[in-house]
């Protein structure tokens, strides 16, 4: 099959939904099929790129910052988007369209299906429901929400990252959708003997943003100082220089690591050197992070929100809390840094339940649904 790929965030921009992406184009090519990637551009980054068989083509859309997509550079992205996609159909036609997020790339989508008749494949990551995430989305959802039904209903398919996001978008979108979690490849972990670190690290990453909510990380920590711990947090945003302030204000510098905005093989490499993830988020679809965590072996101890219950199996490989108890949290860090055989046998079921999440599992069902609409 030829596909055409369209995301506004992809490696090393963005966040978990375009990681998702790259690792399922990877897999897609593996298996013969042919794909083009067009996605934003941002300073720095090569306007074409070849990555491992399919190409990358990047386009102007003022975007200004890896952590964040202004309406802005979104709807620059639909544009350029536009002129793009019928320069590339001229020589290139696909038989399908697989796009991820609804808002923008969606409306780039549909306006390509309504041209050419080229049937798309939407995938839907939270942050494009309505809801999903009120405190990035709420003021331009008002906006664009109006033309949002028809992007979902004009999907040949739709395909959700987890059964909480099913069930937001089903409030608004009444159309079928298979929930496919996002997947890892496996051959990042390893199978060496767990160990608890000296002392004990937790492990943060994501975007700092209110969303992932990083101040609380330090605020919840504070009320431990009484134990060994360490933490490293990963990323950046637009809350990183309160967040240091933050800990500064606890006089935790030495037990804080900030690192700043890294790769996702950066993430994976730190979570090697983790014993616990901590996760205090006010939204989630299925994380990345979480996933990483568990092909890592770490512990969770996350929001009871989104993806993380389908990741999360309480008291077994960490523990879920309401994401405004910061006593819970306090409470079930507590238990697993005063229990190093609890916090080892929590990092021992993550790892075994990361078989559920295997990026080869991932494709095949994008690969099945992707051949259906090619050949119904």
């Amino acid at each position: 099959m030829r596909i055409l790929v369209l995301v506004h965030e992809f490696p090393p921009i963005g966040g978990g939904g375009g990681r998702v992406a790259e690792d399922v184009c990877r897999e897609l090519t593996r298996r013969g099929h042919e794909i083009k990637v067009l996605t934003a551009h941002m300073k720095g980054l090569p306007y074409r790129d070849d990555q491992e068989g399919f190409e990358v083509i990047r386009l102007r859309s003022a975007r200004q910052q890896s952590y964040r997509a202004s309406f802005l550079s979104m709807a620059a992205f639909i544009l350029s988007g536009f002129w793009a996609s019928l320069w590339l159909l001229k020589k290139w036609r696909p038989d399908v369209i697989h796009v991820h997020f609804a808002v923008p790339a969606g409306a780039l989508a549909w306006i390509l299906f309504r041209l050419t008749g080229i049937p798309y494949l939407l995938t839907s990551h939270l942050g494009d429901v309505p809801g999903g995430v009120p405190e990035k989305t709420r003021k331009w959802f008002r906006l664009v929400y109006p033309f949002t039904p028809s992007i979902w209903k004009d999907a040949s398919r739709v395909v959700v990252v987890s059964r909480y996001t099913r069930e937001l978008a089903e409030q608004l979108y009444p159309v079928a959708m298979d929930v496919i979690p996002n997947g890892i490849d496996l051959n990042l972990g390893d199978q060496s003997e767990l160990v608890i670190h000296t002392p004990p690290r937790i492990m943060f990453a994501g975007r700092f943003m209110p969303q992932k909510n990083p101040l609380q990380i330090v605020r919840a920590l504070s009320k431990l100082t009484d134990l060994e711990w360490e933490c490293v947090m990963l990323g950046d945003g637009p809350l990183f220089e309160q967040v240091k302030a933050s800990i500064a204000s606890y006089k935790l510098e030495e037990r804080f690591t900030l690192p700043g905005w890294v790769t996702p093989q950066d993430v994976i490499d730190w979570f090697g050197k983790g014993d616990v993830l901590f996760m205090p988020s006010l939204s989630e679809g299925l994380p990345v992070v979480g996933v990483q965590a568990l092909v890592k072996g770490l512990a969770i101890t996350a929001s009871r929100i989104g993806g993380f219950m389908d990741l999360v199996e309480e008291g077994e490989n960490g523990y879920l809390f309401p994401h405004d108890d910061e006593a819970a949290m306090v409470n079930t860090l507590r238990t697993l840094l005063t229990d190093h055989d609890k916090l080892l046998r929590a990092r021992r079921r993550s790892r075994e339940l990361v078989g559920r999440f295997d990026i080869i599992s991932t494709v095949n069902a994008y690969e099945k649904i992707l051949k259906e609409m090619v050949q119904p």
